[in-house]
């Protein structure tokens, strides 16, 4: 991974057209071919960015010049640096990805096993289903034979629907998959996840987990 400190305007041309005038921002370039640019007031969450594959070319002379960064479909992240305060490299080597506790790895197991949860005439392709990113918790189809994606989380935050987002966008490239939608499933979603969520046409599905344990019976419930 390149961490570059910069003081620098950002232009995207594509689809639409954006610009960040000038200011000192952060670039990130992962070694997946991906290239993002960060402010220090939102999160995680990039100003701009573009993700693989794509092609790169640097041409910084004296720490000043340009990075354009081009994709597939010709649509292009054009940074031109005013000057550099910080510019590193390092070697992360192979993630391990992220470990599920318990609950969560149950819960995936357990939907796995009741896929009708999300609607009848569901099936199950396959658990974690594999990507270049990581594994999609479950990949199904729905009763219409369209194939989706689910997330699986026991709290459903932002950063999930931001994962969901990022897997939906790799196997809506795959013509024999595409196309492909979104299901976020969790015990809980916090209200910014389920708009973010919604924004991006993904549904919501709140699932219960003492149900699909067959501890708790609904029918049985006075509340």
């Amino acid at each position: 991974m390149r961490l570059v400190i910069a003081r620098c305007s950002v232009d995207y041309i594509g689809r639409l057209t954006a610009h960040l005038p000038p200011a000192s921002r952060l670039l990130l370039v992962k070694a997946d071919g991906s290239v993002s640019v960060h402010a220090d007031d939102r999160a995680y969450k990039p100003l701009n960015w573009m993700t693989p594959p794509c092609s790169f070319k640097d041409e910084l002379v004296d720490g000043a010049g340009t990075w354009t960064v081009t994709n597939k479909a010709g649509e292009q992240l054009v940074i031109t640096i005013e000057s550099v305060e910080h510019d590193s490299s390092h070697e992360l080597g192979v993630d391990p990805g992220l470990q599920k506790d318990g609950v969560e790895a149950e819960l995936q197991r357990l939907l796995a096993l009741h896929v009708e949860t999300f609607g009848p005439g569901w099936q199950l392709v396959r658990r974690e289903y594999p990507t270049a990113i990581g594994p999609v918790d479950l990949l199904c189809r729905d009763a219409d034979g369209a194939t989706v994606a689910v997330e699986v989380k026991r709290r459903g935050e932002i950063d999930g629907v931001e994962q969901l987002t990022r897997y939906l966008e790799l196997l809506n490239r795959d013509p024999l998959l595409a196309p492909v939608k979104g299901v976020f499933a969790a015990q809980e979603i916090k209200p910014q996840a389920r708009v973010l969520a919604t924004d991006r046409g993904i549904d919501c599905v709140t699932v219960d987990y003492a149900v699909l344990k067959g501890t708790d019976d609904p029918t049985q419930r006075l509340f």
